[in-house]
């Protein structure tokens, strides 16, 4: 299923978002810029390398080791590849406006921060030996959306669904929707633990436990920051007196 919009106004402009999305999309650019050799090397110097971050925990304290720290955070803004972008930014998108929108400005910036750097911790736990760097906006991404969907479970969400030859367009509660997500990341999660060599971040491919692991982080963090301490656009708008 593939979403894309949700029908949630909010009430001011969020400049957070947008910028997150800029920032991603001119790095991605820059990657596109370096030749294969300088793109391996540039991943390996600002994305999570579990077994660099493993080493380093053991190392003690140095320059080094808080250049490893410091990956927690520069390779949420690192992609793989155009449609790894692609696929984050639209729900970054979709979901992040609203989010932003009841937080506000500053508090929206250091959660969505936090749920990345938590969410690169939980995908390390569960591959701590692992050469392959960790990388992509999804793990802060989850979180958004695992705070989207306690604060706005019955707004809907526009989405291609596969039924039949051609995907519809149907509209999805975000409780439904979201659900459906984070139960097939934490089922993939489990999955890789089985099978390490064909599924998850050993491969390669999708690091489902930062996706899993940011989603619940999201969900628990989201009231630390103020996720419902603003009534949301169309409560506004049906408590807001009338003009005579």
């Amino acid at each position: 299923m593939v979403p894309l919009k949700d029908y949630n106004p909010g009430l001011r402009t969020p400049y957070i978002t947008y910028g997150l999305i800029v920032l991603n999309i001119a790095l991605f650019i820059y990657e596109l810029s370096l030749p294969s050799s300088g793109l391996t090397s540039f991943f390996h110097a600002w994305a999570v390398v579990p077994e660099e971050f493993s080493t380093s925990l053991t190392t003690g304290v140095s320059a080094v080791n808080a250049e490893e720290w410091l990956t927690l955070v520069t390779g949420q803004f690192l992609h793989g590849g155009f449609l790894h972008l692609a696929g984050n930014m639209l729900y970054l998108w979709i979901f992040g406006n609203n989010v932003e929108d009841q937080m506000g400005h500053g508090r929206f910036l250091l959660f969505y921060l936090l749920c990345g750097v938590l969410a690169n911790l939980a995908q390390w736990f569960f591959a701590m030996g692992s050469e392959i760097p960790s990388l992509g906006a999804s793990g802060a991404i989850a979180g958004v959306m695992g705070a989207y969907i306690f604060r706005f479970p019955e707004v809907r969400i526009l989405t291609l669904v596969p039924l039949g030859p051609f995907p519809l367009p149907l509209r999805i509660p975000a409780l439904f929707y979201l659900g459906i997500w984070f139960v097939q990341q934490a089922f993939y999660g489990f999955a890789s633990l089985e099978a390490p060599t064909m599924i998850g971040m050993e491969s390669g491919g999708i690091a489902y436990w930062a996706h899993a692991g940011g989603f619940a982080i999201g969900a628990l963090l989201g009231p630390l920051f103020g996720l419902f301490s603003q009534p949301d656009a169309l409560e506004a708008s049906t408590e807001a007196p009338s003009a005579d």
